[in-house]
């Protein structure tokens, strides 16, 4: 057994608007370390944490816009979002609901405050991600997954200490729901206060820990506050966490993709030449019609 110890501990940056719908504070890429290589295959992270809304007849939100050579990932803590892309996928997703969306060699895609939210207004907290592709799967065919939280499965730990929640990759002998392209480990741990918990990844994966609500000791040492975001070495393999009060905790550990990583704007790819190809075929139409 080798311990995974943590790099570094950030703290959220002052948050800005995403349209007028998303207030985020962005930790991938930043100015701490946490750029696209090094998080590799997570090569962006958003994180909207807990904001009230006030209601609105027009719901806020992100109009259209395009994306190329990669997924995003969406995961609603608090509030609604309703998705619509080009290549057909769509819904709404609610509190402990995932929308996973493979861009691919390309879509239009719009993200809004989900009508009836809007309107009333309320708590909106969420997490959105972009998950890197490998060269030989950016030009595949795009596609979508909305995962409900029903689907989640659930390994509950000893002693009522809380449940981890597996979205995508393994917990033990859980399975999440999400299909990748590389190994990608994407869990939600809900522990009580005292609970533990322990993960093993492998060392060379890029492994980090977004605390969404509450407050952790991680090894028994570090202590991570909410809102914060967790770095971990490339030097072992096995960690765990305790919830200093019940803690909602994002656990994040990936296969790096090592190739380049050319990202310009909505699109990113592995060359210059094919950012060039990208917009090109943006402005052609290529990348199909989807109505505001």
């Amino acid at each position: 057994m080798s311990t995974k110890n943590i790099e570094l501990i950030a703290e959220p940056k002052a948050p800005h608007f995403v349209g007028d719908g998303f207030r985020v504070h962005n930790f991938i890429p930043s100015g701490y370390r946490l750029d696209m290589e090094r998080m590799s295959p997570f090569i962006m992270l958003d994180y909207n944490s807990k904001y009230h809304f006030s209601p609105s007849e027009i719901p806020r939100g992100v109009g259209v816009h395009p994306h190329r050579g990669f997924e995003t990932v969406t995961i609603a803590y608090k509030g609604k979002v309703a998705h619509h892309d080009s290549s057909g996928g769509g819904g709404i997703i609610s509190e402990g609901d995932v929308q996973w969306m493979t861009a691919a060699s390309g879509v239009l895609h719009k993200e809004y405050h989900e009508e009836n939210f809007s309107k009333t207004g309320g708590e909106f907290q969420m997490v959105q991600l972009w998950v890197n592709l490998p060269a030989k799967d950016k030009m595949s065919t795009p596609k979508y997954q909305a995962i409900s939280n029903d689907e989640m499965k659930r390994y509950e730990l000893a002693d009522n200490a809380g449940f981890i929640e597996v979205i995508a990759g393994n917990y033990k002998d859980i399975k999440g729901p999400a299909s990748t392209f590389t190994p990608v480990n994407m869990q939600n741990a809900k522990l009580i206060k005292g609970g533990k918990a322990d993960f093993s990844f492998p060392a060379n994966y890029n492994t980090a820990l977004l605390v969404i609500e509450g407050s952790i000791k991680v090894n028994n040492k570090e202590i991570i506050p909410t809102d914060h975001f967790g770095l971990f070495e490339n030097d072992g393999e096995d960690f765990t966490i305790e919830a200093l009060e019940n803690a909602i905790v994002l656990v994040l550990s990936g296969e790096p993709i090592n190739e380049p990583i050319f990202p310009h704007g909505p699109f990113v790819m592995n060359t210059r030449e094919e950012i060039v190809q990208a917009i090109e075929d943006f402005n052609n139409g290529k990348f199909g019609h989807l109505e505001d």
